[in-house]
């Protein structure tokens, strides 16, 4: 009789719709459908934040600029009244925002509809404000408050557009990668030119910041890091106790003393990077050292 031979391999299997029995109690991990879901999330709120960012230093650059020229041009007044200093800074903010998104290979059509979110809550509110329904803080605050969903709605809407081409020159891409550099410094222009010194409580904001950053990153739960920025707070609060207690040209040294002190914190943690974004310390420590220069020069330029 002929020996018959059975090929094992050549039935095709068919994959079950559901997954094989497992022993292992482990839960499985996100679905390909969920990660992606929570990446479009984390990359829309990135965005909004760096449109925040955006706004805040246009509004830092330009202010001064403004101010300048409406003294030169002899329209300050003209530029202080509430309905035209709201327009004033929504183009400060759509000029920051603009050239931010542009560097971000946005298209145009998005950046017309993100500057359109900057202008039309104030332009709303500034009919009601003309017949005098509404005073000019309501403007002001109803206008940046209308702003935010406004924004959101912008970015949703543009969240799944792919980059246009943009050509960057090397120093642009320099100067974008040291942003908390720039608005640092951009946070001090006004205070060189008049230079003060900061109440003894602004130094509660020091370690406070670091706190709060690493609740919301749950970096706090690591191990020692809470210890660690919990020494801080009692050692930035004893100074600032120090300072109110002293006050007069002490208190001023001991502020001064602070701020710079806390340079150097930012630098071990910008090292590190356990706690907050390097970023954030980054911005950070330049700021403390250009508050601290600015409040020197004021100690130093002052009668005693």
């Amino acid at each position: 009789m002929e020996n018959t031979r059975m090929y094992a391999d050549s039935v095709t299997a068919v994959p079950s719709s559901t997954p094989p029995p497992t022993d292992d109690p482990t839960p499985p991990g996100p679905t390909p459908t969920s990660a992606a879901a929570a990446h479009s999330r984390r990359r829309l709120l990135w965005h909004l934040g760096e449109m925040a960012l955006a706004m805040v230093a246009g509004m830092l650059l330009l202010g001064p600029l403004w101010e300048m020229a409406g003294t030169a041009l002899g329209v300050g007044g003209t530029l202080a009244r509430p309905d035209v200093a709201a327009l004033v800074m929504a183009t400060n903010m759509t000029v920051g925002m603009t050239v931010w998104m542009r560097y971000r290979a946005h298209h145009w059509r998005g950046v017309v509809e993100m500057g359109a979110a900057m202008y039309v809550p104030f332009l709303l509110l500034l009919v009601p404000w003309w017949a005098g329904l509404l005073d000019a803080d309501v403007l002001m605050l109803g206008g940046h408050l209308l702003m935010v969903p406004a924004m959101v709605l912008v970015a949703v809407r543009h969240r799944h557009e792919e980059p246009v081409p943009v050509r960057r020159h090397p120093a642009v891409v320099a100067l974008a990668h040291r942003w908390p550099t720039g608005l640092a410094l951009l946070m001090t222009v006004d205070m060189w030119v008049d230079p003060s010194v900061l109440s003894p409580w602004t130094m509660l904001v020091l370690p406070g910041g670091y706190l709060l950053i690493g609740a919301v990153r749950g970096t706090l739960a690591r191990p020692g890091v809470l210890a660690t920025q919990l020494a801080g707070l009692a050692g930035w609060g004893a100074v600032t106790l120090a300072a109110v207690v002293a006050g007069g040209r002490t208190a001023a040294w001991l502020v001064a003393f602070g701020w710079l002190a806390h340079a150097g914190w930012d630098l071990a943690h910008h090292r590190r990077g356990r706690v907050v974004p390097r970023g954030y310390t980054e911005f950070c420590m330049v700021l403390d050292v250009a508050l601290a220069a600015v409040m020197v020069l004021a100690i130093l330029t002052t009668d005693g």
